[in-house]
This record gives structure tokens, sequence and C-alpha cells, in this order.
């Protein structure tokens, strides 16, 4: 039977991958994760430095259904490094650009947003999928 676990900031979890490997991702506030570029040969195998591939928003079930299980936690040093870098949000109807962070949407410009993780939430499959390189999803 798979433990369910609760959403708490600073988790590291293991993320199975279909090669048998694992990621590793670190909760962050604002229902984000920060997927590490160290992928381990074993559940045990855990980054040793924070550094992230990416940081997007995740559904709060895939954090806590238990199929990521829970293997550390690492404290953040302060408030300020809980929270996700900036998104950018494109208006599909207007086409306006506005940058989203640490819950607040403030207007922007195209250049503005160029290099920023696009605001979305994601499902386990697709962070997979991108970890894995079996997607077409790009930054802006």
């Amino acid at each position: 039977m798979v433990k369910r676990t609760r959403r708490k900031i600073g988790n590291i979890h293991a993320i199975p991958l279909p090669n048998g490997n694992f990621a590793f991702g670190r909760t962050f506030r604002d229902a984000s994760i920060g997927i590490y570029v160290h992928i381990g040969e074993n559940i045990e195998d855990l980054p040793k430095i924070e550094d992230y591939q990416f940081v997007v928003g995740v559904y709060n079930d895939v954090l806590t259904s238990g199929d990521w299980p829970l293997v550390d936690y690492r404290p953040f040093k302060d408030e300020k490094e809980e929270w996700p870098p900036p998104s950018s949000i494109i208006d599909s109807i207007s086409g306006e650009y506005s940058i989203y962070h640490k819950g607040e949407i403030s207007k922007a410009n195209k250049d503005d947003c160029q290099g920023l993780e696009i605001a979305a939430v994601w499902e386990a499959e697709d962070i997979i999928d991108r970890i894995t390189g079996d997607d077409t999803w790009t930054n802006f």
C-alpha cells in the first residue's frame, strides 16, 4: 500500500522514471516544485546540490498521493527562497503579457517575460515527460 504524505515546503520527493531511475523534486511555496538536474540510479541517490532543471506548479495530489515517495526534508534558508521564481502569463485572447510572482500578477511586456517559465499547473505524467525529454514543452 502506498503511504500518502502531507505537502510541506522543503520536502524532497523521488520521482520514478520509466527507465528505472529517479528524478527528485523539492516542494516550494505557491503549489510549486523544483525538479533537480540530478537523476539517481536508486531512491537513495539524492541530489547533493540545489540545482534545478525547472520549477513549475504541480497539482497537490501529485505530492500527497504517495506515488512520488517522500525521501528527505531540506528546509530553505529563509522565506524568500521558499518562493518559486517568477513566471509569465500570456492572455490567449488579448495577447497581453503579465508576470506571476508570489501570488500576484503584474503587467509586463514580451521582453520582461523572455526566458521565464509559462505559468501552469502540471500533472505528474507531464513533469515526467519533461524530465525525460518526451515532451514538446518549452519556455517562452
